[in-house]
């Protein structure tokens, strides 16, 4: 295999495709999931370590999203908790079960919260401790994992679970073993995938949590552009509603 810009377009163009048009059903139970929390007040709770944390910056805070989103970053321990910031210079922390009950405490969690959580691997202590902390206090988890690299590694959480058997619905993010697409000839590979993909099943979600409201006669949330006229106005009414209970930081 040739390693070009070009190679890796023609890759991810069908790795799109498949993710973008399967999975149907999972989708749609998600949106359902979601649309609920909307409806009943709740927060979409995201959260996501490492580049998973890209995730949680495609559901909350962004134009064409809903407002009632709200990103949890393993950050929040310096930002809410007044942790010294070292804490972070620890590559191992995403490995750290202790660090998800230290932020679920900080977050801003409701009963009517559901949560999206990220982990191309599904295996780091945190992820997986986040994931049992959100379903033993009741709230509706969506996974966004690879199915193929988690189904490739051991967990690294003490239980031994892994994210995508502990969510109530778990969408395939098609990435590869290793997450990069183009095999090297000295071994490795480069060009990532969960990333991109990741984004889309998040904006394919929240369009169909859009659509479901709509369908309700219900006016969406949905944020505009603080860059587009009226757009930072229109967006500070809706999240007043919210106020406490959504994060807007740089």
């Amino acid at each position: 295999m040739s390693v070009t810009s070009e190679d890796f377009l023609q890759h991810i163009r069908a790795v799109i495709e498949v993710v973008g048009t399967g999975q149907a059903a999972e989708k749609r139970k998600a949106a359902e999931l979601l649309a609920t929390t909307v409806r009943n007040g709740g927060v979409i709770q995201a959260f996501g370590c490492g580049h998973s944390e890209a995730l949680a910056m495609e559901i909350a805070g962004r134009a064409g999203g809903l407002v009632p989103a709200n990103r949890i970053a393993l950050r929040d321990v310096v930002l809410y908790g007044g942790d010294p910031l070292d804490v972070l210079a620890d590559p191992m922390v995403e490995r750290d079960p202790a660090i998800a009950h230290r932020l679920y405490e900080l977050a801003p969690v409701k009963p009517d919260d559901a949560f999206v959580i990220a982990s191309n691997s599904g295996i780091n202590g945190a992820v997986v401790e986040m994931a049992l902390l959100v379903k033993e206090r009741g709230h509706a988890l969506i996974a966004i994992t690879s199915a193929q690299h988690s189904a490739g590694v051991e967990s690294r959480h003490p239980g031994g679970r892994k994210l995508g058997e502990i969510a109530d619905v778990v969408l395939d993010n098609g990435a590869p073993y290793g997450d990069a697409a183009l095999a090297l000839p000295g071994g490795g590979a480069v060009g990532a995938v969960s990333s991109i993909t990741a984004a889309l099943l998040a904006q394919q979600i929240v369009t169909e949590v859009v659509a479901q409201l709509l369908a309700d006669g219900i006016t969406p949330p949905v944020y505009h552009s603080d860059n587009v006229p009226g757009g930072k106005e229109h967006n500070a009414e809706l999240e007043a509603r919210y106020a406490g209970r959504i994060r807007r930081i740089a």
